[in-house]
């Protein structure tokens, strides 16, 4: 056993010992496995939330897209979304608290006092997060593989990952999360901090050399273009990022843990900080540029491990795959726990009602290894199919901004048909133009390239809000219908 393979050993023994451990002293009902009990202070709340910043698609993503794209990578710094959230999330908790909700599809079928809405927004939660989790499963076989200089195949690392989390999940819950996130953040500040910096002193004698080298070889190629992946796409990709970080499934799991709203407003305020530890992930990617040149399609997501084969002992090569694996290992285990939630609570005790608390936690629990197997199956066989699923996903969990924030008001102008529409139709939008590579440009042709350079989710989202509002419009009266029977009834 090499220096390298014992290092990620050692880390993924640690994170699961954590994972494990996290239980003792508490006893796990639905409620606590779930969301903690609604007890997790500050510190717990921002390693669950900030800490998803640092997932295997920022660890080998960011730096690749920074080594294929150049300038129009710094999209992936937008703190917009934290404003979002600095506002949202604490109304959310709030109301969260008060109803002694668990899940986000809770929150939509309490505010529009639908099961079946509530059924849908979990079919969207849990479609958006099988792409997800298989990201996270494929990022860990790179890396595991890359790190262990081969000694381990990528698939025998996914199996071993995605069971032993599985595990943990059913055990711990959310627990089991909260304290593997805690060594997972240390880990990965320490060595993306080590390495962003030494990689372009070692290579250029600094950072201003690097980009100063960067534009004599690729002239342009740090700038955002005049077309494409322009000012104007880089805005509307922002806002997107700013509507859809907010509607990810998982992350209402982490609300709904919080002990107080203002933990969760400190956490919107300082997470803008821990993100600029993702600047430090394009300068890797920057610093490969001209070191390994030549990488095409997914080779590039390897530039960061190409170049820390080339300049590290092989045991700093197993810290930074270890950092890396436990990058994948807490985001499946949120999303793990929190598809299995969803597809128990507001999809199977709506089909059968009475089902009681305790044996909703056992078919909860039991649905973790299902859909884990279920990932694990289309991570293996699901190829290119996966990638367009995974850009529909951020489309997908996008749409249910609408219905939310409308919701937030104290007269909410849309009805329950007017939201069920308005979400299928920006879903249909999604689905449509990524599986047929629509773009704006192909859309509207004769318009000005800045409306042409938009993300096209911006259009799935302006259908999205106007037909709930004509569809709201065409059905007050059946709203207005059922609150009078229900004011009657009481």
């Amino acid at each position: 056993m090499n220096m390298s393979l014992l290092m990620i050993l050692l880390f993924f023994l640690l994170s699961l010992y954590l994972g494990f451990r996290a239980r003792k002293g508490k006893q796990m009902n639905f409620e606590q496995w779930a969301v903690g009990g609604r007890s997790f202070g500050t510190l717990l709340v921002f390693l669950l939330m900030a800490g998803e910043n640092f997932t295997t698609y920022t660890f080998l993503g960011a730096s690749g897209a920074a080594y294929g794209l150049g300038g129009p990578t710094i999209y992936v710094f937008s703190a917009l979304c934290y404003i979002v959230m600095y506002w949202v999330t604490p109304i959310v908790w709030r109301y969260g608290k008060e109803h002694r909700l668990l899940t986000q599809s809770d929150f939509f079928q309490s505010k529009y006092n639908s099961p079946a809405l509530g059924v849908l927004a979990a079919v969207v939660g849990v479609v958006s997060m099988v792409p997800y989790l298989v990201l996270q499963l494929k990022g860990l076989g790179i890396i595991v593989s890359e790190a262990s200089y081969g000694l381990i195949s990528p698939t025998v690392a996914v199996w071993i990952g995605m069971l032993s989390v599985a595990f943990y999940v059913m055990v711990s819950g959310i627990h089991g999360s909260a304290w593997t996130a805690v060594i997972k953040d240390i880990v990965m500040l320490v060595v993306i901090v080590f390495v962003a910096l030494y990689l372009p002193y070692h290579y250029y004698g600094g950072l201003k050399p690097m980009f100063q080298a960067i534009d004599a070889a690729k002239p342009g190629f740090l700038l955002v273009p005049d077309k494409g992946l322009s000012v104007s796409w880089y805005i509307s990709t922002c806002i997107l990022f700013a509507f859809g970080a907010s509607m990810w499934p998982h992350m209402y799991s982490a609300i709904f843990t919080s002990r107080t709203e203002s933990a969760l407003r400190k956490n919107a305020a300082l997470t803008p900080l821990y993100q600029l530890v993702l600047v430090l992930v394009l300068f890797i990617g920057f610093a490969a540029i001209l070191q390994v040149p030549g990488l095409q399609g997914p080779d590039m997501d390897l530039a960061l491990f190409k170049m820390a084969k080339n300049v590290f002992d092989p045991w700093f090569v197993g810290v930074i795959g270890a950092a890396g694996i436990l990058a994948a290992l807490v985001p499946s285990s949120l999303l793990l726990m929190a598809a299995a939630t969803l597809l128990s609570k507001n999809v199977y005790k709506v089909w059968k009602p009475q089902t009681p608390d305790d044996q909703l936690a056992r078919i909860t629990r039991w649905l973790v290894p299902v859909i884990a197997l279920i990932c694990l199956y289309f991570t293996f066989h699901g190829g290119k199919t996966i990638i367009t699923l995974l850009i529909m996903a951020y489309g997908f969990v996008t749409q249910l901004f609408p219905a939310l924030v409308f919701s937030l008001q104290r007269k909410n102008v849309l009805t329950l048909q007017g939201a069920f529409c308005g979400i299928i139709a920006g879903v249909v939008v999604v689905g449509y133009v990524t599986v047929t590579n629509m773009t704006m440009d192909k859309i509207f042709p004769f318009f000005p390239q800045a409306v042409k350079d938009l993300d096209i989710g911006i259009v799935a989202l302006i259908v999205n809000v106007v037909v709930s509002l004509v569809v709201s419009m065409a059905t007050r009266h059946l709203d207005l219908g059922k609150r009078g029977q229900a004011d009657a009834a009481v």
